[in-house]
């Protein structure tokens, strides 16, 4: 018989009943030091009283109310992720799906009103993911995310991961844009190297498509900046955020140029939830604390020291640890000699979480608020670990 709740999880049989700053707690009391931070979403970790704060105040005074009416707190983020990004202006969503639907749409909206209503597909890469909508599936592409949900939307051309000749080649008549994550996260904490950002950037301008970067994983501070895409020196026509732009609270965004968003006017697009007095509330209270002076260079330094100690520790496992990966605190580890989500709950037994990510990899995405003790817990558990699988076997065989 089917379960309750719908069977579409894999689950770890542990659950967690509260968390405060770098830990989570089981309901039996037993402490976890998260390097997962719900799928990067934790950005400032558990019960920060910052979003605690504002979370309860505005949850007094007002939850929600129709995108029919003003909603101050919604234009006060608006015009604080437009300050501090290349935006003109954003559009709220409940989650990084949503925020990739509007990305989409706005593309193909952009075309039909300039008078090219035939430009309309989006090039992509190999191994992505942009969220569970039968849009974001054919953008990825994978068959894992793909099998049984055909006929899928067409419109997406998935080439392979980083292959910049292969994006040429693929750029047609029907062209709009092109939709890549500047780090790949489900593909495996895989980043797009600068001279190749600047390619597609220089491929966009060469053919009048417009650029969309899917930072939902990778953007709000995890890389040291406030969006990944930034290191490469080039401005996106658009951009999707999500997870630690709400610390927690379901909130995403799609946030766009001036000339992006032309054709989204009125009626074009909206959200029952999206942008609602909550979300915005705690949406404000996250950049408080992501935009104070001193945050992004602090989550600089401490995912430099990450990605060292992580290749100190290939060092000591190079038997186990073929590649690490990442940037900032988007973090892998690959291990091909090792099923890696049989490490993960081996790692969860001994009191950290880390994640599953694809291409064999062992993702870490800790709170950005991690200090150097947790660093050292880290390293240290994940060192215990792999002496025990060399002195007494790989876990899972």
């Amino acid at each position: 018989m089917i379960s309750p709740l719908m069977p579409t999880y894999a689950r770890i049989p542990v659950a967690f009943e509260r968390g405060e700053g770098m830990y989570l707690y089981d309901t039996d009391g037993k402490k976890y030091l998260d390097f997962y931070s719900g799928i990067g979403v934790m950005c400032l970790g558990h019960s920060h009283p910052t979003l605690v704060k504002a979370l309860a105040e505005q949850g007094a005074k007002l939850w929600h109310t129709a995108n029919t009416y003003e909603i101050p707190l919604g234009t006060k983020l608006a015009e604080r992720l437009c300050a501090a990004s290349f935006a003109d202006t954003v559009f709220f969503t409940n989650s990084g799906a949503e925020a990739i639907e509007c990305a989409i749409k706005m593309v193909r909206k952009y075309h039909y009103d300039k008078g090219n209503k035939g430009k309309y597909r989006l090039v992509t890469m190999s191994n992505a993911f942009h969220g569970r909508t039968l849009a974001g599936i054919a953008a990825a592409g994978q068959e894992k995310l793909t099998k049984g949900f055909e006929p899928l939307p067409d419109g997406f051309d998935v080439v392979p991961f980083g292959d910049i000749e292969a994006v040429q080649a693929a750029i047609g008549p029907e062209t709009g844009g092109i939709m890549v994550e500047p780090v790949q996260g489900e593909g495996g904490i895989r980043p797009i190297p600068k001279e190749q950002m600047q390619a597609l950037r220089a491929l966009c301008d060469e053919h009048g498509l417009l650029l969309v970067f899917d930072e939902i994983q990778c953007g709000m501070g995890r890389t040291g900046k406030l969006f990944a895409h930034e290191w490469s020196d080039i401005k996106p026509d658009i951009v999707t955020a999500a997870k630690g732009i709400g610390g927690g609270f379901p909130l995403g965004a799609c946030l766009a140029t001036e000339e992006a968003a032309s054709g989204m006017t009125v009626g074009t697009h909206g959200s029952t939830y999206g942008g609602n007095p909550l979300a915005m509330a705690v949406g404000n209270a996250v950049l408080d604390e992501m935009l104070a002076p001193g945050f992004l260079e602090r989550v600089r330094d401490m995912g430099d020291k990450l990605q060292a100690r992580l290749g100190a520790l290939q060092q000591r496992h190079g038997d186990y640890i073929s590649e690490v990966r990442g940037m900032g605190l988007m973090a892998g580890i690959r291990l091909p000699e090792v099923p890696t989500r049989d490490a993960v709950v081996d790692m969860i037994g001994r009191g950290m979480l880390p994640a599953v990510a694809g291409d064999m990899v062992m993702r870490m995405l800790p709170p950005l608020i991690i200090e150097d003790e947790h660093l050292d817990e880290a390293m240290d558990k994940l060192d215990a670990a792999m002496n025990d699988w060399r002195a007494n076997g790989l876990p899972g065989k």
